[in-house]
């Protein structure tokens, strides 16, 4: 008896969209020397995407690479079609690998559990705070960096703060 894979594929996704679960098509450019490195890069980012935990699936397609007018770089662009278990895993995805454009295909709405809001935008916090303090170790004075400094520590302070005082109610 041979087992129908788009079959099976269809359960599975209606299955986990049922159960709180997004499939999306995520679009990502992709930058190398060759045309052989974008596609071994590109094979070896949807490996990555695969392996994450929270994702069902990943199929992806990478396009055929341009050679820039110099001849120096290649570029290509992966469409990737992927499904998660949940909207978190999916705003961790694109938090982590920035896709230059998302279409969610379902489910029709999303609704956000309180935990993973919470985890989400505690995420969308740290992850803009990364970029913050790259960006201005990179650009800033002397004396913005001593600043910055002093701005990080009493951040620090308030969230050990927070931290004791939500053990204290536990």
């Amino acid at each position: 008896m041979a087992i129908d894979v788009k079959d099976n594929v269809k359960k599975i996704t209606e299955k986990t969209i049922k159960e709180g679960g997004v499939l999306a098509t995520l679009y990502f450019d992709i930058h190398a020397k060759t045309k052989e490195d974008v596609q071994k890069l590109g094979a070896g980012f949807l490996e990555h995407l695969i392996k994450t935990p929270g994702v069902v699936y990943a199929v992806g397609e990478i396009n055929e690479p341009i050679e820039n007018e110099e001849g120096k770089n290649v570029s290509s662009s992966i469409e990737v079609k992927i499904l998660t278990r949940n909207f978190l895993t999916l705003a961790n995805i694109c938090l982590e690998n920035s896709p230059f454009s998302v279409e969610i295909n379902q489910p029709d709405s999303i609704v956000l559990p309180l935990n993973q809001a919470i985890e989400l935008l505690g995420q969308l916090s740290v992850t803009t705070a990364e970029y913050k303090k790259n960006f201005l170790m990179r650009l800033a004075t002397p004396q913005e960096l001593a600043e910055l400094q002093k701005q990080l520590a009493l951040r620090a302070e308030m969230g050990k703060r927070l931290l004791e005082k939500g053990e204290k109610k536990e």
